[in-house]
């Protein structure tokens, strides 16, 4: 019985929060008439929230690059961000898609009549809002506010580690050998913080800026950290980079594969990305 009246409950406050608008990320309002039921997520970081949140078993597919939690791997792929492929997405019937602000694929699904919401994860405080806003679009907003708790719990577990370092190092981030770097006010930056590094790059240069590699020559870092295979060659065959502390100690730390996820995606497991950085700039 007790099982019974937790789901018929559940059904009420469904019914009660819908119909329901809110303002995307690109500043639409966009209405749901029911708690939806077929979802596609066209981002990793957007698919882990929803699942994080009870409700991937509301997914019918996902991004190209979606691969956590495992049973995700099993649905349809839609593409990525450059490649999408709205074709197969409207076949899926879905009542809702939640997109990326980038590429133009919400308003290619818009004109086929699907409801599309615009997700932005690109700082820390997105991480929260994201959360936040999807539980309200799955009319799940207790467990929204149960993840955020959990989540800074995790972060400030890692935090209160790290705070027991004594040294804070200057650290350059590379997240691809263009180079594209992260800026103090990315989420990774933000990363970098809590973990007790200092960013090299200046908040003046935006949230992720392609930088000469004569910037990091000049600001001579102690770690650089990396998250693509072959970054640790790369980096000590550059010219001049023989110079870097950081290279002159073997202080780089890369991370490719399911740890690059956990660094690289704004998600319910940030604070597992933290840890990584947190035993890259202080020790195991």
């Amino acid at each position: 019985m007790k099982k019974l009246a937790a789901f018929l409950s559940v059904l009420l406050a469904l019914a009660f929060a819908f119909p329901l608008t809110l303002t995307d990320d690109l500043g639409r309002q966009v209405t749901l008439k029911a708690a939806p039921k077929r979802i596609v997520s066209m981002l990793p970081s957007v698919t882990e929230t929803v699942c994080a949140l009870g409700a991937c078993d509301r997914l019918v597919a996902t991004d190209d690059y979606s691969d956590w939690p495992e049973g995700v791997k099993r649905l349809p792929k839609a593409g990525g961000l450059y490649n999408p492929n709205p074709e197969l997405i409207v076949s899926l019937k879905p009542d809702l898609v939640l997109a990326s602000r980038y590429g133009r694929l919400y308003e290619t699904l818009e004109r086929a009549g699907l409801t599309v919401f615009v997700v932005r994860t690109e700082t820390y405080e997105d991480i929260f809002k994201t959360v936040r806003t999807l539980a309200q679009l799955l009319g799940l907003p207790a467990q929204g506010e149960r993840l955020v708790a959990q989540i800074q719990r995790e972060v400030y577990g890692e935090e209160a580690r790290a705070a027991k370092a004594k040294a804070r190092p200057r650290v350059y981030y590379e997240i691809d050998p263009t180079p594209y770097t992260v800026g103090p006010e990315s989420f990774i930056g933000v990363l970098i913080q809590k973990a007790r590094g200092v960013n090299i790059v200046p908040k003046e240069l935006g949230l992720f800026p392609k930088i000469a590699p004569e910037f990091v020559v000049e600001k001579n870092p102690e770690v650089i950290v990396a998250t693509y295979p072959g970054a640790r060659e790369t980096i000590q065959s550059r010219p001049g980079w023989s110079r870097v502390r950081a290279v002159q100690a073997g202080r780089i730390c890369v991370f490719t594969g399911g740890e690059d996820n956990l660094l690289s995606r704004p998600g319910p497991r940030v604070a597992q990305g933290l840890r990584l950085l947190v035993d890259c700039f202080h020790g195991r």
